[in-house]
């Protein structure tokens, strides 16, 4: 086998595992007191669902290009056949500055998410960095986490997407208890009037969209992970637009039932949300279990992160847009080893900083996400124009709905870059860093001017066989 090629070892049910399990992220499930503060609960529930439209659209252009292009890296396999080396490069850099920003800020948010029950891990020798104090036993938990991550996506995506469907599993238990009593035992009362006296519903709305799109991602790692797939290719592309509505249904279900079984306006003056919601009902149990589905919704993003940001940095090393020497795959595991080491290294290079600075990490990432959704759309188009007879498992019949989307998460980027808006980036540290990362980007694109692009192992025979067969027609 060549020392480039990847096993297919994941399931049907591995896949969905990852691309759901990775979406339903951590901290909405305690940060709905400030949002219901802020939107009502109607802002950020109805938010929500709007956020869920816009991300399904785009998702549409991913859907399609993961059942012609089922390459691993998927993003950088489509950037590169619509726009060359730089659309390659551009693809990778958005979602890696994306992801890896929040790798990052998980290392010391386990930690930091376990000490609210044993505080006592919160003391003791530590550092503040960026006004936020760290005890060095938070910072050991986090790293050992990060290591038993690495080490499970280092043996290989089977067992990654196996861990990952058990955790799946317990939180869509654990959520199911929280609708059932929250339902059964609270009152729509609690929930309506959803918004408060002064807020006009359609901009509260609107406004939650913003922050909603950034905890709707994670789904992208299923194109990403494609050519590991055991599955017809059709079935990859319904998995993307599938792992969406699950995380989106579940995290609706889950914040409705909080707001009704209990006053969201009370709600909105406590300080974990979900957890505190069921605790002052009357069902500390069921607080305790909201916890659970804080800790393991961080442990399903945190894997399927790492799983996607290793294989996008192996898809630009096999097409030795970096060195090639990172690209070679484990004789056993039939993992890029190399690739994923180097996540490694990075994410624990910047883990360490702590929620104060990472949380400027987290901004920048949710801006570069959104720009990775429109810049895939712009490349289904481009694509389509070239190459208007490719086959796809999963085909949009009309482009207008991919379209809307991109353009979606275009304007969302927009308004996140441009410093007029509450949404925008802070000034100027926000700012500051993501010139350096597209910097280090623009580096990493002379550094490739220097080493032949590598076409035969960046897309492989069968998708070579495609683009030459469909541009002589």
């Amino acid at each position: 086998m060549s020392t480039k090629n990847v096993g297919k070892n994941i399931s049907s049910w591995g896949l969905i595992s990852l691309g759901a399990g990775g979406t339903i992220g951590s901290s909405w499930i305690y940060t709905n007191s400030q949002f219901f503060r802020e939107y009502g609960a109607g802002g950020e529930i109805f938010g929500m669902l709007t956020a869920a439209v816009l991300a399904i659209l785009a998702a549409l252009s991913f859907a399609e290009l993961a059942t012609i292009f089922v390459r691993s890296g998927g993003e950088v396999v489509y950037g590169y056949v619509a726009f060359g080396k730089p659309g390659a490069l551009f693809a990778a850099w958005t979602l890696l500055g994306g992801y890896i920003s929040s790798l990052g800020f998980y290392v010391t948010a386990s930690g930091l998410l376990l000490a609210r029950i044993w505080p006592q891990i919160a003391q003791g020798p530590g550092y503040t960095f960026a006004g936020m104090r760290i005890s060095f036993l938070q910072l050991l938990i986090g790293v050992m986490i990060t290591l038993g991550v690495y080490f499970l996506t280092y043996r290989g995506a089977k067992i990654a997407s196996q861990v990952q469907i058990i955790l799946l599993l317990g939180l869509v238990v654990l959520g199911l208890i929280l609708m059932v009593v929250g339902f059964t035992k609270g009152s729509f009362h609690n929930f309506w009037p959803a918004f408060n006296a002064h807020q006009q519903p359609v901009p509260a709305i609107i406004r939650f969209v913003i922050p909603a799109m950034t905890f709707l991602t994670g789904w992208e790692s299923v194109a990403a992970l494609a050519e590991e797939a055991q599955m017809p290719a059709k079935k990859i592309g319904l998995i993307v637009i599938f792992s969406i509505v699950i995380a989106a249904s579940y995290y609706i279900g889950v914040l409705l039932s909080s707001a009704w079984i209990w006053p969201w306006t009370k709600t909105a003056h406590l300080s974990m949300g979900t957890i505190d919601a069921f605790n002052h009902a009357g069902f500390p149990i069921l607080g305790d279990l909201a916890f659970i589905i804080a800790f393991l919704g961080l442990m399903t993003g945190f894997l399927n992160l790492f799983s996607a940001s290793s294989r996008l940095l192996f898809s630009l090393t096999r097409g030795n847009i970096l060195p090639q020497w990172f690209a070679k795959v484990h004789p056993q595991y039939q993992t890029p080893y190399r690739a994923t080491s180097l996540i490694l290294f990075l994410v624990l290079a910047i883990g360490w900083m702590g929620k104060g600075a990472l949380i400027y990490f987290l901004d920048i990432g949710g801006f570069l996400i959104a720009l990775a959704w429109a810049f895939n759309t712009l490349c289904l188009m481009k694509i389509r124009q070239q190459y208007p007879d490719l086959k796809a498992g999963f085909r949009n019949r009309y482009l207008l709905l991919p379209f809307l989307g991109g353009l979606g998460a275009l304007i969302v980027a927009l308004v996140s870059l441009l410093p007029i808006t509450k949404y925008s980036l802070a000034w100027p540290s926000e700012y500051v860093l993501l010139v350096l990362w597209a910097l280090l980007g623009f580096a990493v694109y002379l550094g490739s001017l220097k080493r032949p692009l590598d076409v035969q192992e960046l897309l492989g025979s069968d998708i070579l066989s495609k683009l030459k067969k469909n541009s002589q027609q």
